[in-house]
This record gives C-alpha cells, structure tokens and sequence, in this order.
C-alpha cells in the first residue's frame, strides 16, 4: 500500500519543523495518536526511536532512518511480514512560509496486502487526520 497526502501551511517551515519533531506532543495535535514514548534521549535524529500508540492498532516501534534537519524525517516500523516507512516531507519557496508538508506511507512485505484489507482505509485516514492536525497546530503559534 502507499498513500500520500499533502497539507499547505501558513507557517515558516522551521515553525512547522519545531512542531513536526516534538513527536511526544502529537497526541496534542491529532486524535490518530494516543501516546508516544520517547526510547531514546536527545534530539530526534537517525537512529531514534518512539513507540505510538494509536486506536484500534497495536503499539508499534519506530525508528528515524533519515533526517533532513529543517526538511524532512523518515521513519519505519516492522512487524512480521511487514514493513511501514512514514515520511514528513516540508518544502517552502520562501523561508517565511507558506510551506507544504507532505506525508507518505508505504507498507511492503509479504503480508502487506493482507494488513491493507483490514487496516487500510483506517491508516490512510489517520494520516489525513495528522496532517490536518499539523496545519491546525501550528498555524495556532
């Protein structure tokens, strides 16, 4: 499975960035995230890893496989059979905003098609809801 989606946000793009990677916080910002927990101390940065909590899915471990400061994160989670990569993707013609971020998901491994006829329709709208919930988050600064 692979969805993208993508929200404009008038915010300067290090104002979106400081609110994108407070990721302990997005249980604030969104419905689609109930807790995540911080695994590892410091900065996000490669390597860094979260576990979030999210309704009706169970508790999934994330690791930062690339980071871009001030541009982008990457992150994936594995499960049996299936590998979830998320990015965070911000791009601005001028530093002072607007800004677009756009937010992927892709899901592969063998059991993938079979983890998109269940949790599909409910993934593709939690990212709908964390992108909407960024927009509204940090144009309330």
């Amino acid at each position: 499975m692979r969805y993208e989606t993508a929200v404009t946000i008038d915010a300067s793009p290090q104002t979106i960035w400081t609110v994108l990677v407070d990721i302990e916080s997005w249980p604030d910002m969104t419905p689609s995230i109930k807790r995540v927990e911080r695994l590892d101390d410091g900065p996000l940065a490669v390597g860094a890893r979260a576990r979030v909590h999210q309704p009706r899915l169970p508790a999934a471990v994330w690791t930062v496989t690339e980071l871009e400061p001030h541009t982008s994160f990457i992150w994936e989670a594995r499960t049996p059979g299936v590998t979830t990569v998320a990015g965070h993707i911000i791009t601005a013609s001028n530093p002072n905003g607007p800004a677009t971020v756009r937010f992927t998901l892709d899901q592969t491994g063998p059991l993938a098609p079979l983890l998109s006829l269940f949790t599909g329709r409910l993934s593709r709208g939690y990212v709908d809801l964390e992108a909407r919930g960024l927009k509204t988050q940090t144009e309330s600064l």
